[in-house]
């Protein structure tokens, strides 16, 4: 287990019920063996396990395949080659891999699934059966691969993740696998994070659903499906990752790509995606807490990974039986139990080194219409926008060399604010995306779109 500073150590009785949540799922779940981990402040801070076999269980350097886990490690690939400017996220797979069924797709629609393939490959159940079967991508989309119209739902789909793996192959003209090795997996030192099972690794198994009995569940490799579930790795290298997809790494991706990449790139799918889906990597809400990572599954295993932002606190969760442990929600819990039990400590306030004194100048409540706002500086050199005293448009904006403020997030994301002045320089109203906001509500000496009645303000008599 990694050093723990004793800032980050967890309480015992937060680790009691850690290890209480892992042994109610593996004895419920009828699991063989599961095995978890939980990192907090970019450390692992815990690992535990529970097995059906007398004596070492186990650890953090045992590998379980890890199934559709695989797709968010592809996804990183991917953006990789967008932030290197060999792709853009709009263009059509044609561009890049021409001859497909699918070529009319977007690498944006195909990392969101909203593609609008098949869910899976025609034929045999292509988890269960070699890769050998479906030895080219016309294999692997069948002859009708579309299910809906691109880019109008969202649709889970195994083959797009393969169209993926292929489009990294063809750019870079080397495997997924290698590409992986070189670009992913040896920067962030995951040297547990394999295609193929490396000892020691766990055995994948099949139980029965109504009786306590279970047989060995077939290993098969994946052929050109391996971008969306190949990999096999430990708790340990997945709580890096998670820790990766929560700040980046600049070898890999800067922490702006991963927080894109945890963005709703796609709208939820009832049943499935809580809060839709981002860019490789699934959304939910977990207890009223914004959970990002990604769930999997292959024959045999099943497996969980969950990151909080907001709580600093990031989950993963294996197991080795093909169904019945629901490792996504027992990871979700994990990240529960640290962040409800050790709330995070938040940053220190600081004030700023130098305040800009322009941006001074726009700091204090605002008013558009009758709603009140508060503009305020922070530290980090952005506006935040908010209402007060109700819930509403909130907004964080980012400094733009010509003067104007770009919109970072909610409803304003992307949109411009700028302050409009008088003659004398002196600020009249801002003006946000057309919406006019005023010192006063209604303020008479701004120009407010449908103008002021000239009576003012009053009462009924």
């Amino acid at each position: 287990m990694d050093a723990v500073s004793e800032d980050l150590e967890l309480l015992p009785a937060t680790r009691r019920a850690l290890r209480h949540r892992i042994a109610v799922a593996q004895s419920e779940g009828r699991a063989p063996s599961v095995v978890a981990a939980v990192a907090r402040g970019g450390e692992v801070v815990w690992e535990g396990s529970r097995t059906s076999v007398e004596g070492h269980g186990p650890d953090g350097n045992v590998q379980y395949r890890i199934g559709s886990i695989s797709k968010t490690f592809t996804a990183v690939l991917v953006m990789r080659l967008r932030d290197e400017g060999l792709l853009q996220l709009e263009d059509p797979l044609e561009k890049y891999l021409p001859g497909t069924a699918a070529g009319e797709v977007t690498v944006a629609q195909l990392l969101a699934h909203t593609s609008g393939l098949a869910a899976e490959t025609p034929g045999e159940w292509w988890e269960r059966t070699p890769g050998a079967l479906r030895p080219g991508l016309a294999d692997v989309l069948g002859e009708e691969p579309f299910r809906f119209q691109p880019g109008r739902r969202h649709h889970y789909s195994n083959p797009g993740y393969t169209l993926l793996g292929s489009l990294v192959e063809a750019v870079r003209g080397k495997p997924w696998e290698e590409v992986l090795r070189a670009e992913v997996l040896e920067p962030l030192a995951l040297d547990r994070t394999t295609a193929q099972p490396q000892a020691p690794h766990a055995g994948g198994w099949a139980v029965h659903p109504w009786a306590d009995v279970m047989m060995p569940e077939p290993l098969e490799d994946l052929g050109l499906m391996a971008a969306a579930g190949q990999l096999w790795s430990t708790t340990r290298d997945l709580a890096r990752f998670a820790v990766f997809l929560a700040r980046g790494d600049e070898r890999v991706l800067s922490a702006e790509t991963v927080r894109e990449m945890r963005t709703p790139a796609s709208p939820p799918e009832p049943g499935f995606a809580e809060l839709g889906y981002g860019l490789g990597v699934q959304l939910t809400d977990g207890g009223g807490r914004r959970l990002a990572g990604h769930s999997g599954s292959l024959p045999g295993f099943v497996a969980g990974l969950w990151l909080s932002e907001a709580d600093d606190v990031a989950a993963v969760v294996l197991a080795n039986c093909t169904s019945g442990l629901p490792a996504a929600t027992v990871a979700a819990d994990l990240v529960a139990i640290v962040a409800d039990a050790e709330p995070r400590f938040p940053q220190p306030w600081r004030p700023f080194r130098e305040a800009d004194p322009v941006a001074l100048e726009l700091c204090g409540p605002w008013y558009w219409g009758t709603s009140a706002q508060v503009l305020r500086l922070k530290a980090d050199g952005l506006l935040e926008l908010a209402p007060v005293g109700v819930t509403g448009r909130s907004a964080r904006f980012r400094a733009e060399p010509d003067g104007s403020w770009t919109g970072l997030s909610g409803y304003y994301a992307g949109e411009t604010l700028r302050a409009v002045r008088r003659e004398d320089g002196s600020v009249s109203h801002l003006d946000l995306g057309s919406f006019v906001f005023t010192r006063e509500p209604y303020d008479a000496q701004a120009p407010v779109p449908g103008g002021i009645d000239p009576q003012g303000w009053r009462g009924i008599g």
